[in-house]
């Protein structure tokens, strides 16, 4: 069974499709992919991973794991 987050309809194990269109890597400003197994957002250009802790995106890039390649 998949939790729902209160007052909508996006599961608490995802993230709303519309937050992810407006939120950008902070050190570069680029586009962030969405890791729903990782629960990370992935800046390709930075080459890092900001965590998902509880279904609130962790945008700080000392928070960030570095991607290997």
């Amino acid at each position: 069974m998949t939790k729902e987050i209160p007052g909508g309809d996006t599961p608490a194990n995802s993230i709303d499709p519309k937050l992810l269109e407006i939120l950008v890597c902070p050190l570069t400003k680029g586009p962030l992919e969405y890791d729903r197994e990782a629960q990370e957002l992935i800046s390709r250009q930075a080459r890092l991973a900001y965590p998902i802790r509880e279904g609130i995106p962790i945008m700080l890039v000392d928070e960030a794991r570095s991607l290997e390649d």
